[in-house]
């Protein structure tokens, strides 16, 4: 395998002058034994493929998955699982090395012995779906790849299995899981599971009173076929099986090799799409395979793509140290570690699903009550609640991976039509409603809309506690959008239509709402009157939420501040007179200080999520070379709410508010909570928090908490060190707005080196440690 060295700088020693270097591969996992089980697995992935890798009882497995494969009820399906043995076994009495390379992100698995020394390399082609295993021996060896696969029947799901999908606790329906097709085709595996043309999507529609729409609706889920092949040259086909592994029955088709070699290689090929019928499906796949075999430069491309991806940014903590007992360093460590995790749906069809990505595995070793499948995870597969995916994709404009923000922006662009239907059929008026716990085919997910509905009750509305009234997520998109046209390169008149038409909808539905109620729509300041509202899940029955406001505000300046040609003179209008009419963030009193209020009044509490802080994140209203900063800090350490609510777990970003507002201790407490390693064995499967395991939402927050201590931008100007504790040295290279990339060393509370990219910005860099 190649090797490569990168994201490599050089900084001063105070002591004698001389140089001290650093790279990502500093960062890489080093196993010398064993796993327990997939529990203990490590990831691999690129492009739109994760894999689970480990070692267990001397043999190779291998979970992988693929970015939008939904089966008829909306489970995230895994592909299935390898096992590769290997004869004689190498493993027996060897010395053991199982490493991830961050470097050219690959695995390798190592066994040693007196009379043969194998290696084992597992990488995942970023341009291409393919995982190859490449396979080398000092001395001829024979490999057997078992494919293990669980959906081999049709299976019934029970209780808390249903978690997994979209019809969740809906106790009226019989959830069964169809059954996949694997069968050799040739010398090859081939498996898939296809829906059929009714599924969850239908029943949704019906329940939601669109039945007359349907053929306007986008169905992602239709006759979509998931699945591959497994090949290998000189491989053919062995034995069927059966077995058990965890909790989970499964059965097995193996290919062997037909000799003994020192040199072997397996690929996984993965595809998924609606096609007409299985034949189209199987054609494309025939293809995909073609092109992989005729690329002989996949590997070098691959390693090219990793090298130029750590060279966009870093934050190494404690550089040149490499301690795993150093709380500091393990925060860098994870920090990249995530950011790797993240990478390996760069190219996804769908977004990074916070409750787990790509990388979940048995549920049993999460929560032992649950005995489903290995495509097991909490809160759905193909529902995307926007309160948790906003945390995954926030950090990516400071690490300069607007590229890898495409597919969340891709699938909202694409729900809009259903969106503003939504509105156009419940409530008669324009503008795009998108819910929180949103399927991945724009509709509310149903259980939480409510099977047992009231006779009367809005059709639009989510018959839920925790959900109604809450939908103004959307609008973190639109600022990360907006934020994205700034940091990076995107074609932002591809999504302007989404960003006009989500704002549209909060001025028309809240006047809608106030004439239902009386005369006037608007309040005696002419301010929209945003009742019923929501803060985030938390302050129900809201009047004038904060957070709503903040996010009006807040989208609707940067919209009208784009450049000439992004709004016509109608839309200018329209924009600033809808700036007008937002009415002002609420404030109330503790102890005779002024603090942001949740909101002008609320009815009740239902969850705990401090939305008076949201102006300062996401929404930047106040903090750090903002107004009011220190009516905010007010807020962070006098609210009662605010106090109550405060962790480190999960989605909970209190150590981001504390970054915003300078306050160092508490920042760097909070962080340290949030990236310091996960307790599993790989450090940066954190959870299952409030979700599950893998925990995105709280590796994407912890993310982003390190990088608000270390650089905020307000204005023009750009803050360095704004919540960093000057007993830990650092090196990084952040990106900021208006194009722009910053790379400093801090040493032993000095500021050493600064590189600011273009350099006319560095006029505008204030060092906050001064």
């Amino acid at each position: 395998m190649f090797k490569f060295c990168f994201c490599i700088f050089l900084f001063l020693l105070a002591t004698n002058g001389s140089f001290a270097q650093f790279s990502v591969s500093d960062y890489s996992v080093d196993w010398t034994t064993e796993s327990n089980n997939a529990s203990g697995s490590m990831p691999v992935g690129g492009g739109s493929i994760g894999a689970n890798l480990w070692v267990e009882h001397n043999e190779v497995f291998l979970y992988f998955s693929k970015s939008g494969a939904f089966d008829e009820n909306n489970t995230f399906l895994k592909s299935g699982r390898l096992r590769l043995k290997l004869l004689p076994n190498p493993f027996t009495n060897a010395r053991f090395r199982q490493q991830l390379h961050l470097e050219n992100g690959s695995a390798t698995i190592d066994a040693s012995t007196a009379t043969n020394k194998v290696r084992i390399t597992v990488w995942v082609d970023v341009l291409q779906p393919v995982i190859h295993l490449d396979i080398q021996s000092s001395k001829p060896i024979r490999a057997e790849a078992v494919y293990e696969n669980w959906r081999f029947e049709d299976r019934l799901l029970k209780g808390k299995e249903n978690n997994a999908n979209s019809w969740k606790w809906a106790s009226h329906v019989k959830v069964v899981t169809q059954k996949d097709y694997i069968e050799y085709d040739k010398n090859n595996i081939l498996f898939y599971h296809r829906n059929a043309d009714s599924t969850v999507f239908d029943a949704t529609v019906a329940q939601q009173g669109l039945s007359n729409v349907k053929q306007q609706l986008f169905n992602p889920l239709r006759r979509l076929t998931s699945g591959g092949m497994i090949r290998g040259a000189g491989f053919v086909p062995g034995n069927t099986g059966e077995g058990i592994y965890a909790t989970t029955l499964f059965k097995s088709w193996s290919l062997h090799s037909r000799e003994a070699k020192k040199h072997q290689e397996l690929q996984i090929i993965l595809h998924n799409d609606q096609t007409p019928t299985t034949e189209a499906w199987r054609q494309q796949l025939r293809q995909i395979a073609q092109t992989i075999q005729q690329n002989k430069n996949a590997l070098w491309q691959t390693a090219k793509w990793w090298k130029q991806f750590w060279e966009r940014s870093y934050i190494c903590i404690n550089p040149g140290i490499k301690n795993a007992a150093d709380t500091a360093w393990q925060l860098g460590r994870n920090y990249q570690l995530f950011r790797y995790m993240l990478a390996a749906n760069a190219y996804g069809s769908y977004p990074t699903k916070f409750n787990g990505g790509l990388f979940t595995v048995d549920p049993v070793f999460t929560d032992s009550t649950i005995k489903g499948t290995p495509d097991h995870r909490n809160w759905g597969g193909g529902t995307f609640t926007a309160q948790n995916q906003r945390l995954v994709y926030w950090p990516l404009l400071k690490s300069g991976d607007v590229d890898m923000m495409q597919p969340q922006f891709d699938f909202y662009n694409r729900l809009l039509a259903t969106a503003e239907l939504r509105s156009k059929i419940y409530w008669g008026h324009g503008g795009a409603n998108f819910n929180e716990q949103l399927e991945n085919f724009g509709l509310p997910n149903p259980t939480e809309y409510g099977w047992k509905r009231p006779a009367g009750f809005d059709p639009g509305m989510e018959y839920n506690a925790w959900l109604e009234y809450e939908w103004d997520t959307v609008l973190e998109f639109c600022k990360m959008l907006l934020d994205a046209n700034d940091y990076g390169t995107i074609v932002l008149k591809n999504y302007l239509p989404l960003i006009k038409s989500c704002l549209r909808f909060f001025d028309e539905h809240y006047q809608y709402l106030a004439k239902q109620r009386g005369i006037k729509a608007l309040d005696q300041e002419g301010h929209l009157i945003l009742y019923p509202g929501s803060g985030a899940e938390t302050f129900k029955m809201a009047y004038n939420s904060s957070s709503t406001i903040a996010a009006l505000k807040t989208v609707t300046a940067a919209l009208l501040a784009l450049p000439a040609g992004n709004l016509n003179n109608t839309e200018k209008i329209y924009f600033n007179g809808l700036l007008q009419r937002i009415p002002p963030v609420p404030f109330m009193q503790y102890n005779g200080k002024t603090t942001i209020a949740p909101a002008k009044l609320w009815a009740r509490v239902n969850n705990t999520e401090s939305s008076m802080l949201y102006p300062v994140f996401p929404w930047g209203l106040f903090g750090i070379g903002r107004p009011g900063l220190d009516t905010a800090i007010n807020t962070y350490k006098l609210d009662t709410f605010a106090l109550k609510f405060r962790s480190a777990v999960g989605w909970k970003q209190d150590n981001i508010f504390a970054a915003r507002l300078g306050l160092t201790r508490e920042a760097q407490q909070l962080t340290v909570q949030k990236l310091k390693d996960g307790g599993r064995r790989f450090p940066a499967f954190w959870g299952p928090g409030y979700d599950w395991v893998p925990d995105h939402n709280w590796g994407g927050s912890g993310m982003t908490g390190l990088q608000e201590m270390l650089l905020q931008a307000a204005g023009d100007k750009i803050y360095l060190f704004p919540a960093w504790p000057k007993e830990w040295d650092v090196a990084f290279k952040l990106h900021a707005p208006r194009h722009t990339t910053v790379e400093g060393v801090l040493k032993r509370g000095k500021f050493v080196s600064l590189k600011v990219i273009p350099q006319s910005r560095e006029k505008d860099v204030i060092n906050m440690l001064r």
